[in-house]
């Protein structure tokens, strides 16, 4: 049954993003900037709830109070996700209230429709063969975004992460926080729960998307900053899906979330 939901769901991706791309490239011809952003979420959200239906993947979420008010619009912030599966990064952009740009390697930019799509928006992607010419494009393109009000989001996994795993916290995103001043927003994520990486496969389950305090980088050393970053995600990660690391002892109750 998973298996045959899955191809449903990818066959619903297909069928839905060729036609949404192409009005994007149209759309963008005469509006960028965020109205062309919330048109391209509308297909990430689609993709998700998708994602509900065929497959019964649901999400709740805490921590939606941490981030920056309607009121504090302006107020850019990095957001650190853990990276278990395609699920966040269709998903954070729909459940975040304010527009992202995502820092992403460039061949993505290939992938037709999507890809022709993403290139449209206000995002950095890079060539991470060429690591100084990649720093030096997150420094500045980075920087004018978030100058401009729109929130970051770098995963410091770099790539998706097996259940239970533990990738190498690079310090892009926090060497980019302490020279902006910008405050890092650590989010943990049990994607992998339900969509493991480099698999189609969908299983049906809840999605636990926990939000952290935002952490000010001021006067920071960008290590020890991610030091911080890591430890608050694993920790999270252990008290959300307990499961998945027995060698750990998931700490306390989980507070009151909001279930879709």
């Amino acid at each position: 049954m998973s298996l045959l939901r899955s191809v449903l769901f990818l066959v619903y991706l297909v069928v839905t993003v060729i036609p949404w791309a192409i009005f994007a490239l149209l759309f963008s011809v005469v509006r960028g900037g965020a109205p062309l952003y919330w048109v391209c979420a509308g297909w990430l959200k689609a993709a998700i709830l998708g994602a509900r239906w065929i497959c019964g993947v649901r999400w709740r979420v805490q921590g939606m109070e941490h981030l920056p008010t309607a009121a504090e619009a302006q107020a850019a912030v990095i957001l650190c996700p853990k990276h278990q599966s395609t699920w966040e990064t269709f998903a954070l952009p729909m459940l975040m209230p304010h527009p992202l740009a995502f820092v992403f390697k460039r061949e993505l930019l290939r992938i037709p429709f999507f890809g022709w799509a993403m290139a449209r928006l206000d995002m950095v992607h890079i060539d991470r063969t060429r690591r100084a010419e990649a720093w030096a494009r997150v420094l500045k393109q980075g920087g004018e975004l978030m100058q401009r009000g729109i929130w970051l989001i770098m995963f410091p996994e770099g790539t998706r992460v097996g259940r239970g795993e533990r990738g190498e916290y690079k310090t892009g995103a926090t060497r980019l926080a302490v020279q902006t001043g910008v405050p890092v927003v650590p989010v943990a994520v049990t994607s992998a729960r339900c969509w493991p990486r480099k698999s189609f496969l969908l299983r049906p389950g809840v999605i636990d998307v926990s939000i952290g305090r935002p952490i000010p980088s001021v006067g920071r050393r960008h290590d020890e900053l991610m030091a911080e970053v890591e430890g608050w995600i694993e920790a999270e990660m252990v008290r959300l899906d307990p499961q998945a690391y027995p060698a750990a002892t998931a700490a306390g109750a989980a507070p009151a979330s909001r279930q879709a």
